[in-house]
């Protein structure tokens, strides 16, 4: 009988412990999985870490791969419009664009843009081929909208597009022209700097952006 005694205590001891450690397993805490990024989302930190800032050798040689053409400038400064007093960094070296003097005397097209924009990708092509058919008529500008100038860069230079390009990491040109925080967009500018039409679509061709030249900035290229 102390046998049986002894072994009914065991198996209780047993079935108190398997409790204990399933209580243990069922209050233990979890690390949820980190969602993955929605396409064509920023990234959850813009920009790099302040270990990860790339120095002046590397954007420099980064600019040199891009080949950009070189930012507008001029002498003849806008009497009104959004953007007057604003200066940003040229993408690819060179002084700083004060966009209102840059810019004057003719309409321009401003292409907002990231680094990690899909859509984005495959309309700079697109705003390339406008340029080179526009021509002289109107100037074209790449906004990167996106604190990490080296990304841009990079990602210029695997499109094979050479647009003259401001770095813009605040979004300012967005703010002061109202157009959305989504990309792409295009800001169209009249001669005297005012805005004449704000477009946020990924345009699919040069001929859809040279129509919407013409409707809003009544410029035939």
């Amino acid at each position: 009988m102390r046998s049986v005694h002894v072994s009914n205590t065991v198996r209780w001891n047993l079935v108190g412990v398997a409790v204990v450690l399933a209580l243990i397993v069922a209050l233990w805490p979890r690390t949820s999985p980190t969602p993955s990024a929605t396409p064509d989302a920023p990234p959850a930190t813009q920009g790099q870490s302040t270990q990860e800032q790339p120095t002046q050798d590397r954007l420099r040689a980064a600019a040199i791969a891009a080949a950009l053409q070189p930012c507008p400038s001029g002498d003849a400064a806008r009497t009104a419009g959004p953007l007057k007093d604003l200066t940003l960094e040229c993408l690819g070296g060179g002084p700083v664009v004060d966009l209102a003097t840059a810019l004057g005397g003719k309409p321009a097209v401003l292409n907002l843009w990231a680094w990690w924009c899909g859509p984005c990708a495959k309309e700079l092509p697109v705003m390339q081929e406008f340029s080179r058919r526009a021509g002289a008529a109107v100037t074209v500008l790449a906004v990167h909208s996106d604190p990490s100038a080296l990304r841009a860069l990079q990602a210029l230079r695997d499109y094979g597009v050479h647009l003259p390009s401001v770095q813009d990491p605040q979004q300012r040109v967005s703010a002061l022209t109202g157009a959305p925080a989504a990309y792409p967009a295009t800001v169209l500018l009249r001669a005297d700097g005012t805005v004449a039409r704000v477009l946020a679509v990924a345009f699919p061709s040069a001929d859809a952006i040279a129509e919407a030249v013409d409707q809003w900035l009544g410029v035939r290229t």
